[in-house]
Parts: structure tokens; sequence; C-alpha cells
């Protein structure tokens, strides 16, 4: 089914998402992404349901048709202070900020959200896979944190954020048992199933 182009039935209507939320190290990301309504790319879809190289074809092109984007990190130490929920919707807040074009209306994909200043916004479920906006929001996203995490990885290649962009596989969480947690982890999430972590 294709992606629909509008909930609102406004012409400036910014959809939003977040990438990383389940990562154990780095920053969540979020966008924010106001498309013209007569945008049109055949391989946009739910950032999930596409390759790396599909998602870094799509971000110069969501750049230079989208009427505005923002793009916005909320690191590892704000993430344990306020928890990873109120990080997300943080993040996604300041990605909106960051739109040169106020919009009418935002959409956010998920079911958790604050308001954001008078805009009336609406939570969709699986948004990413259903509205263009969020998508190209999802894109961005996706492809700034994997981007950033591939920088990370220079510092410490020992965990291979290259490839695992600091979510829990079975390769980070043996890195973690066998030289313990780094400044990029968080250290509030349960970096080891009931197990004692070395931290420098």
């Amino acid at each position: 089914m294709p992606l629909l182009h509008n909930f609102s039935g406004k012409l400036l209507e910014a959809g939003t998402d977040e990438a990383g939320r389940g990562c154990l190290a780095g920053p969540v990301v979020a966008a924010a992404v106001i498309l013209p309504k007569d945008f049109k790319n055949p391989l946009l879809n739910d950032s999930k349901k596409l390759t790396e190289k599909q998602r870094k074809l799509l971000l110069p092109i969501i750049e230079r048709e989208a009427i505005s984007f923002g793009v916005s990190f909320v690191y590892q130490q704000e993430i344990d202070e306020i928890n990873i929920l109120q990080a997300s919707i943080t993040a996604m807040h300041r990605a909106i900020d960051d739109l040169e074009t106020i919009p009418e209306f935002i959409i956010v994909d998920g079911n958790k959200f604050r308001p954001y200043q008078e805009i009336q916004s609406e939570t969709i479920v699986k948004g990413d896979g259903k509205y263009l906006s969020i998508a190209a929001a999802s894109v961005l996203a996706k492809t700034y944190r994997d981007l950033y995490m591939e920088k990370i990885h220079l510092e410490f290649p020992q965990y291979n954020w290259k490839k695992n962009k600091g979510y829990p596989t079975k390769e980070h969480r043996q890195a973690i048992r066998e030289i313990g947690s780094c400044n990029h982890h968080r250290h509030t999430f349960k970096l080891l199933p009931d197990e004692q972590l070395n931290l420098f």
C-alpha cells in the first residue's frame, strides 16, 4: 500500500520520528520533515524496511526537496538524566525547533508525545510505514545516527559500533562483558543481564 501524503489536510504538516531508542550506547536522534504536497519518491518507506544504501540515497533527495527539515541529537548523558522516553520526545521537539518553516500540524511516529507549543499534533502507531513525512523523518534520523555511530566506532572499535550501531547484539554485549562500558554507553540501561559491569 502506498504511503499517504497528509493526515490533517493542512499544507504545512511536519512528520517526526526518532532512531536509537533501544540502543545501549550513543544518542537518540530525531528528525522532523515538512514535504511539499507534490513530493513523490517510490523508494521512500519506513527506514527499517530500507537498506543502508537506499537510506543514503534518499537522504540528499529529502533534504533538497523538503520544504524544511530539522535533526536533533540527545546524547547518552541526558538520556540517563531524563529517561529514554523523555529523551526521545525532547529530541523530536528540538528537531521541530530546527525547522525553518513553522508547521501547522505535527504527525508523530508512535503513541507518546508531549504537546509542542500551540501546534496540534497526532501520534500514529507505525506512522513511518503510513505517511511520507514520517518515513522521511525516519530516514534522516536513522542515517544521521548511523553516521555518528560509525564516527565514534573509530574511538572504540572494540564494540564494533560501525556494524551494530550500539544496539544490544550478542557481539556488543560480549565486548561490554570483556572490557566494560565506556562514556558513550547509557548507564541507566541494563547493559548486561544480571551481571557486574566494569566501568572506565
